[in-house]
């Protein structure tokens, strides 16, 4: 249908494009999401995207119009979009846009129209995370995690978007404070948890200006904290679902200005980081029942050093009381 409609008359467009007037196209996309004509915005999106070959500017508004379909559009128009195969889709829009699409188009709407490939798997699980049963084996096995959220699992928070942009909430956290003693004398280990944690946080340190350590030491979360140089610090207790909801909620995000990965991405990254955790990463994909109790096995904190809570941040202490192991986690992207 996008080839069709790209070579189908369209004067009002083709003077913006030939113009390079990017507000006239902001005003026409605007216009036609309110008539709903989604031919029209796919042609503005056609067009756009088309013209930056030839030395326009234009991709903010075809980034625009993709946004807006995948939004808005009825779910021929958003199997199109999500169908990109340059690889484009939703590189500059403010979140994926299997993501975007999956807010207002249940999985029932859109199955018919985007197959059973990586995009269709990502929305899948974006449309499970906001309750829906979706259960379909033929899907790409792209996260090689249940589809399901688990009865074990927090209700993970999820992203708002808008037709100009969008709200990412965090997650409500303990804020029952209390001291804690720290000291610098543990003895640092090896494991895959420091990796993993880096891997969930990647847009916060090379798309963004973020920063990220994690330790692994033998002893306490008082000695973990004060592994990474901290002399003062304070805990507050959280719940296994709790912290799981705060992993997730970081993986999904980009920090202050790194791409977005969405909510499946971030579920992910957060199951991914419990099997460093459990040091089970070698038997992925692992029986959903292990993560879960590996998560409920650790006992888990948030932690300051009694500074400002500016920006993104995700500051973790893990300790395994039977293994006699603790890990810290600090991570800060500001705004």
């Amino acid at each position: 249908m996008s080839d069709e409609l790209h070579f189908e008359p369209d004067e009002d467009l083709q003077d913006l494009i030939h113009a390079a007037d990017l507000d006239g196209l902001v005003r026409m996309i605007d216009n036609r999401c309110a008539s709903r004509d989604w031919e029209g915005l796919l042609r503005v999106r056609d067009r756009s995207r088309s013209a930056v070959k030839s030395g326009r500017q234009l991709w903010p508004a075809a980034t625009l119009a993709e946004y807006r379909i995948a939004l808005l559009a009825p779910p021929p128009f958003v199997g199109i979009v999500l169908d990109e195969a340059d690889g484009l889709a939703g590189r500059f829009t403010t979140g994926p846009l299997t993501e975007v699409a999956a807010q207002h188009h249940t999985w029932i709407d859109l199955e018919g129209e985007v197959g059973r490939g990586p995009h269709a798997a990502f929305v899948a699980h974006e449309r499970a995370i906001r309750g829906e049963i979706v259960n379909d084996p033929e899907l790409a096995p792209v996260l090689d995690i249940p589809t399901e959220v688990q009865g074990w699992e927090p209700q993970y928070e999820v992203a708002t978007y808008s037709d100009n942009g969008a709200e990412f909430p965090a997650p409500d956290l303990s804020d029952a404070w209390e001291d804690i003693e720290t000291s610098a004398d543990a003895e640092r280990l090896d494991d895959e948890v420091e990796l993993a944690v880096r891997q969930l946080l990647e847009p916060w340190t090379s798309g963004s200006n973020g920063r990220a350590e994690v330790v692994c030491v033998e002893g306490d979360i008082g000695a973990a904290i004060g592994a990474l140089g901290v002399r003062r610090a304070r805990i507050a207790p959280l719940e296994p679902a709790e912290a799981l909801a705060w992993l997730a909620w970081a993986g999904a995000s980009g920090g202050a200005h790194g791409r977005r990965r969405g909510a499946s991405s971030g579920r992910f990254g957060a199951w991914w980081v419990i099997g460093a955790l459990g040091d089970i990463l070698n038997d992925w994909p692992v029986n959903a029942d292990e993560i879960g109790q590996v998560l409920n096995e650790l006992e888990w904190f948030r932690w300051d050093a009694f500074e400002p809570a500016i920006g993104w941040i995700l500051q973790l202490a893990i300790e395994d009381p039977d293994e006699g192991v603790a890990w810290a986690i600090s991570a800060r992207d500001a705004v």
